[in-house]
This record gives C-alpha cells, sequence and structure tokens, in this order.
C-alpha cells in the first residue's frame, strides 16, 4: 500500500473523530495534511472547537487545522441531536490548546493540494460544501486530486427523509456540484456504513482500560450508541469510519462504478442521491464490507493510538 497524502475534512461530531483516529493510528499509510472544518452535525465554530479540543487532548497539536464555511451554499445549517449539545457529548475534554490556520478551509486546501508533489486524497465526513467551493473556485486542483471519498447519499434508504442521507440533505447542492465535477468519487452511502460498527463489548473494554484513547472512545461512543440503545440495538454504526476503512482496506469492499445525480429540494426528496450503475463511470459506490475484519481492525488501532 502507498503512503496517501491525505486532507479531511469533517464537521465533529463522534463519527469523525473515530475516524481521525482511526487515521492517526496508521502513520504508514497516511500523511495527513490537515482537517478542515465545515457547518454540519454542529454549527463550524462548534465543531471547529470540538476538533481543536480533541486533538489537544491527543497531544497532536501539530496538525494543521482550517476553518470552513458556517452555511450551506444555499440553505441554513441544522445541528443534529444524535451527537448532544456541544456536537460532541459523552467526554470531559480539555480547553483548546492551539489555534486554526489564518487561511480559511478552502483556500488551505488548495495551497495543500497545489504544493504536494504527489496526488492528494480528500476524506470527506461532511456536507460537502468546502469541497465544492474548492472545485468550483479551483478548478486547477482537479487534476492533482487522487480520488475523493465520501460518506454521504443512499441507494435506497435515508435517514433525513425517506430516500436522504444527511450530509448530502445538508447541502445537496454542493454534493451535486461534486458529483458533476469529474474528480474520481468513491461513496461510502448509509448501505456500507452499517459494516462499520461497534458494539457493547467495544464500548466495555474500552470504558474499563485506563488508557487515553481508550477512554475517549469509551466515552464519546458510550453517549453515541444512547440512539440505538433506545432502539434495541447492540451494535452502533460508526458512519465517518466508512471511507478510512475503504482508503486502508479496499478489498474488504464491494461496490460498483456509475453515476449520481443529487435531487436538490423537495419535501419527500432533498438531498437523494440517485445513483445508477453504469461502466466507465467515475463514481464508484460502497454496497458491502467485511464487518467482523473492520471491527477488529477498530479495536486494535485504538490500541495502537495507546501502545
Amino acid at each position: 500500500m502507498k503512503k496517501r497524502k491525505l486532507l479531511i475534512d469533517c464537521d465533529p461530531g463522534h463519527d469523525d473523530i473515530m475516524a481521525i483516529l482511526m487515521t492517526l493510528a496508521h502513520p504508514e499509510a497516511f500523511e495527513l495534511l490537515g482537517i478542515t472544518t465545515v457547518a454540519g452535525n454542529n454549527h463550524m465554530r462548534q465543531v471547529t472547537d470540538n476538533l481543536l479540543r480533541t486533538l489537544t487532548y491527543l497531544g497532536r497539536t501539530d496538525i494543521p487545522v482550517a476553518m470552513g464555511s458556517e452555511s450551506a451554499l444555499i440553505l441554513d445549517p441544522e445541528p443534529q441531536d444524535a451527537h448532544g449539545k456541544t456536537g460532541l457529548d459523552g467526554f470531559d475534554f480539555p480547553e483548546p490548546g492551539f489555534l486554526p490556520v489564518p487561511e480559511g478551509a478552502v483556500e488551505f486546501m488548495k495551497n495543500a493540494i497545489m504544493n504536494s508533489t504527489e496526488k492528494v486524497t480528500i476524506a470527506a465526513l461532511a456536507p460537502l460544501t468546502n469541497i465544492a467551493l474548492l472545485l468550483l473556485a479551483y478548478p486547477e486542483v482537479k487534476e492533482k486530486i487522487e480520488e475523493i471519498v465520501i460518506m454521504g447519499g443512499s441507494v435506497c434508504r435515508g435517514n433525513m427523509l425517506a430516500r436522504s442521507e444527511f450530509n448530502i440533505y445538508a447541502d445537496p447542492h454542493a454534493a451535486e456540484a461534486v458529483m458533476r465535477s469529474g474528480v474520481r468519487v468513491v461513496i461510502a452511502p448509509l448501505e456500507v456504513c452499517d459494516y462499520c460498527i461497534v458494539n457493547e463489548e467495544d464500548i466495555r473494554y474500552w470504558q474499563n482500560k485506563k488508557t487515553k484513547t481508550a477512554q475517549l472512545c469509551g466515552g464519546l461512543m458510550n453517549f453515541f450508541a444512547g440512539y440505538g440503545r433506545q432502539r434495541g440495538w447492540s451494535e452502533f454504526t460508526v458512519f465517518d469510519l466508512a471511507t478510512i476503512m475503504y482508503l486502508l482496506y479496499p478489498e474488504r469492499f464491494e461496490g460498483f462504478d456509475g453515476t449520481c445525480h443529487v435531487v436538490p429540494d423537495g419535501a419527500y426528496t432533498r438531498g437523494m442521491t440517485v445513483i445508477d450503475p453504469c461502466e466507465g463511470g467515475h463514481i464508484h459506490t460502497l454496497m458491502k464490507a467485511d464487518k467482523a475484519f473492520l471491527n477488529a481492525r477498530f479495536r486494535e488501532a485504538i490500541d495502537l493510538l495507546d501502545a
């Protein structure tokens, strides 16, 4: 596996943090160029604060953080209850020990990509506002992007509307711009996210382990699991984790090439992703993965960070 130059665009968010932890556990696979934030799970300044606090706790204040869009291209933010009042409830974080870089997210991404000697991969864990603005303002970056791996959309279900997933619902106009950009896109829709889980045994393991990253995971995942417990679930989907898992273990995923169009509005259709298989399509949609394998690798990753 070649070492990828990676940018992460996110809205932390419990599952965003788990994806970041998975990245940090594998420095042999990723050179993390920086992390950008965008309004999504909560307002942009709140999710940025969440990220700064997390990286401070982990002792990773060396990672550049750039603040992005405060709202979607057209629509207003709609913070999500699943992540609690702060957007990252469940753990007592320290105050941030550093500040975001002066550049905004779009300028930061453009500079990181254009200054890179190799193509850059973007892991998009949030509404696609920053990514769309980047591609629209600086089309020259397209040739230097390896691929954009998106957690978003669905083939035949939804978690906001019957056929709409939150990240795409939150900024459907940005999502459509990214899908039409011509850049290679890998979509991790709701269907494949269900193969990236933690369970009650994982949560107990982390809570009982007195190490730094395990305590973080135990607190955050225990809170995040509350929604599922109310519904009788024993496994809890960690949506954004699917993007990094795919980058690490693509052979453990199944999918198909095709096209994707995003419905921008409608009481029943806002954010609906119309995904069609076809040969030669530049969009690859993931559908299945090896759940037991990925669960084991995530637990190992947390142990690696605490080693």
